[in-house]
């Protein structure tokens, strides 16, 4: 009923991770089968993990609890920075279903592999899912390291995957020691044999409790003459016994009330109202209907179904006459779509940013809110049985049988900003002062702070710049709507509490936008940053997407944007959006999409390269090559033995076509170009230079563009020196402080001093520190000195480029509101626990 497989990771390809110089293992899990005889646990629970639900980006993840035992459902984006935020620790976690295979239900299941196997000598997987599992798996082996192995079970009607041997009344059960799973395979309605296509296919998953036992009596024992304590456990488990005192046998049954039949939960994600027409004709759920004469028979009551299908599903006519076969069950409407939710997931970063935005609002505006009119709203439960919507943390308790039902103390509570503020207000006085000097950094009567709120497609923002005798000259006439960057992750390795994993957004606004590196959880902050709407306007404006290189907490939330992008263009003309990233992303995103089409072209870094460009600038033919090299990339290669050489020729027709759409691109977004450089820290990994077009203001005078250098992760090289020459802006990488030299050299990172001297050196006029390690999780530690033109990053702040001048002058400042968190903060805000 299902197919069971090894796989091995990545043979022969480079580490996909730089979380620890220990390479992690997958070990493989064989199943142990267990009877309902086996000792049950005393707390059972499922509960929701609510990814997506305050940004509706991602499916939200189930957690089943059992003492010994946890079970995941689905793995979307965020759940492991969820998991952290909320102490729900990961380390029993060695079952992953999946109810589908797609972008929106296993966007951090990369991730979470990662993480698991890196926990001690790595923790045992398994993966359920329907027959496209094993095209993820496949596709994940580009990054996942080669050591890793994980067990892949894929669900289907009997045996090998064949497509034509799909039926939606296919099932297979699987028994553990708390809990027997029953997978029933979904797919549209009136679609059969070689027409189902792989990202059709939907499973629901039915979870059974074994019974437990009813309550012995020993007043009732005493009374029939048992008196050997060792025959009251017999009679516990089931035995009969003689009488100690009477001559006759004593069954279970005269002393023990009835056993309580298990608890029953259902998941079920309906996709479409295809999919919904299926699900009411199936047969394989008959026996957990209500009006069922078989669930008579069999006891099978249903307890709880967690509806996972979007609110144009759920709220139809037919999908409310299939929920009210359940008349005994609460539903859970956790679509991602499905309600607005206000309050923050992750608390612990919206605090950080609203004291933030109290201290200077032009650097970190107020997050927005992820509202949506076409949600489901309150009103419609009064039409849905037993229907409520589901809560971040929500809970459904099995076990104990008394407290059987919904439990809410888990719920996080609103976060009113004025309670973090007069808690800020308690706690740092001087806060007041300084958030008056701050502003005072703004006052210019041209320099007004209504750009803060903007969103990406905000056209009417030309105020003045606050310049300096020192300002480079291409802040001369600067518009606020030339180019704002937006720091959407600044942590490294993998999420935590209050820095998400590395994204960099450029708003270009009429001109379009880029992303520099897509760490996990991107999406999100995008609304978090500019709400629903403004997000989209992002993601449909991309001009590209640049990746630095492999490792996963660069690329992981690439995916997410790729697929939404795809489905906001659906059925607008446009051209599929240019991806330019390292060789083995390619393997990536080829092997993903034959999962599901992400509408996208992907060109080589090395394609981008200094002598790239010069060589396609050359010779504007196909096959043609050139050999020389640009003074970037001669220097790029001086003493760079561990990286390739890359004076690659333009020889290829499809790159050489790619390269002109993209020069295109570039000029329509007003940049002059794009060149990638290698740096050192893994096998193809690069940095970045942006530069922009120069222009003619007002008087007919030339100005020159801004340039924008990004380091990716990396050693202080001469690579990045060169290509950050009078740079406007060098955005660094400083994993590590200034003491960790010894760590930043064996993983191939820079310190903040490191960092800082990079962009001394090659004359950059501000120097932005980024990436940093997960154990500085609010501010880094900062050499005072060194910071004359320095700004340090944090998630969601916000960079115009007509503020530069004032960016090195907010550090004090931010020091204050921080000064009672300087030191490394305790290991409750790593993600990686050893225990539960």
């Amino acid at each position: 009923m299902e197919k069971t497989k090894e796989v091995k990771f990545n043979e022969g390809r480079a580490k996909g991770t730089d979380r620890s110089s220990k390479p992690p293992i997958i070990k493989n899990l064989r199943l142990k089968h267990h009877t309902a005889n086996s000792t049950s646990s005393t707390t059972a629970y499922i509960q929701i993990l609510g990814i997506g639900m305050d940004t509706h980006d991602t499916m939200p993840s189930i957690l089943l609890f059992f003492d010994k035992q946890r079970f995941i459902f689905n793995a979307g984006e965020g759940l492991q920075r969820f998991c952290t935020e909320h102490k729900i620790k990961l380390s029993k976690i060695d079952h992953i279903f999946l109810s589908r295979v797609c972008s929106e239900s296993i966007g951090g299941l990369p991730g979470l592999l990662l993480t698991l196997a890196g926990m001690g000598d790595g923790l045992s997987v398994n993966i359920w899912g329907p027959s496209n599992l094993d095209l993820l798996v496949d596709a994940m082996k580009c990054f996942i390291p080669h050591h890793a192995m994980v067990h892949t079970n894929i669900i289907s009607h009997t045996g090998p995957l064949q497509v034509d041997n799909f039926h939606s009344s296919a099932s297979v059960a699987i028994k553990f020691k708390d809990v027997k799973i029953s997978a029933i395979v979904l797919q549209p309605n009136g679609v059969e044999g070689s027409d189902v296509k792989l990202s059709d296919m939907s499973v629901i998953y039915v979870c059974e409790l074994h019974e437990s036992k009813g309550k012995f009596h020993k007043e009732k024992a005493d009374a029939l003459g048992i008196k050997v304590k060792t025959k009251f456990r017999e009679l516990t488990e089931g035995k009969s016994v003689k009488s100690d005192l009477l001559d006759i046998t004593v069954h279970p049954s005269d002393v023990m009330d009835a056993p309580i039949p298990g608890p029953v939960v259902i998941v079920v994600d309906c996709p479409t109202n295809s999919h919904a027409q299926e699900l009411i004709s199936t047969q394989s759920l008959n026996d957990y209907y209500s009006d069922s004469s078989c669930q008579l028979q069999s006891s099978k009551i249903v307890n709880c179904v967690i509806h996972l299908g979007p609110a144009s599903v759920v709220n139809s006519s037919h999908y409310k006459k299939w929920m009210n076969k359940f008349t005994s069950a609460q539903h859970i409407m956790a679509g991602c779509v499905m309600k607005e939710v206000q309050n923050p997931i992750l608390k612990s970063s919206a605090r950080i940013t609203e004291r933030l935005n109290y201290l200077c609002p032009h650097l970190f505006p107020p997050m927005s809110s992820a509202s949506d009119h076409n949600f489901l709203r309150e009103d419609s439960t009064s039409k849905l049985s037993n229907a409520i919507f589901a809560e971040n943390l929500l809970k459904f308790i099995f076990r104990p049988h008394a407290r059987l039902g919904f439990d809410r103390s888990d719920v996080p509570s609103s976060l009113p900003t004025s309670a973090v503020i007069d808690e800020l207000l308690l706690e740092i006085p001087d806060i007041i002062d300084a958030r008056q000097h701050v502003s005072q950094l703004w006052q210019k009567p041209t320099a007004t702070n209504k750009f803060a709120n903007s969103i990406p497609d905000s056209k009417s923002l030309i105020d003045e710049p606050i310049l300096d005798e020192n300002s480079p000259p291409c802040l001369e006439n600067i518009r606020r709507d030339d180019l704002e960057i937006t720091f959407l992750g600044t942590g490294s390795s993998q999420p935590s509490k209050y820095r998400n994993v590395t994204a960099i957004y450029f708003n270009l606004f009429s001109n379009g936008s880029l992303l520099l590196d897509c760490g996990e959880g991107t999406l999100a902050q995008l609304k978090r940053r500019y709400g629903r709407e403004g997000a989209e306007n992002a993601v449909r404006h991309l001009a590209c997407v640049w990746i630095s290189h492999i490792h996963a907490d660069h690329h992981v939330g690439l995916v997410r944007i790729l697929a939404l992008r795809r489905d906001l263009l659906k059925g607008v003309p446009h051209d599929p959006l240019i991806v330019i990233g390292p060789s083995q992303l390619k393997h990536f995103l080829d092997a993903y999409q034959r999962l599901e089409d992400l509408d996208m072209q992907f060109l080589d870094n090395k394609a981008t390269t200094a002598a790239s460009w010069e060589t396609f600038e050359f010779d504007n033919e196909p096959n043609k090559a050139v050999t020389s090299t640009s003074s970037l990339e001669e220097s790029c290669l001086q003493g760079s033995s561990k990286r390739l050489k890359l004076s690659v020729p333009v020889d290829n027709v499809a790159t050489f076509a790619l390269l002109n759409r993209l020069k295109n691109v570039l000029n329509k977004a007003g940049l002059e170009r794009l060149i990638s450089f290698p740096v050192v820290h893994c096998p193809e990994a690069f940095g970045v230079v942006l530069k922009a077009a120069d222009r003619i203001n007002s008087i007919g005078k030339a100005i020159p563009g801004w340039k924008v250098v990004y380091s990716g992760d990396t050693r202080p090289c001469s690579e990045t020196i060169e290509a950050s020459q009078g740079a406007t802006i060098l955005i660094h990488e400083a994993t590590f402080e200034d003491g960790m030299a010894g760590e930043a050299i064996a993983k191939n990172h820079s310190t903040t001093k490191e960092a800082i001297d990079v962009g001394n050196s090659a004359g950059a006029y501000r120097i932005v520190l980024t990436h940093f390690s997960q154990r500085y999780p609010k501010i880094p530690v900062l050499d005072e000195l060194s910071m004359h033109k320095t700004c340090i990053a944090f998630d969601l702040m916000t960079i115009n480029l007509a503020d530069l001048h004032v960016l090195p002058e907010v550090i004090p400042y931010l020091k204050l509101l921080f000064r009672t968190e300087m030191l490394i903060d305790n290991s409750d805000d790593h993600v990686v626990e050893a225990d539960l």
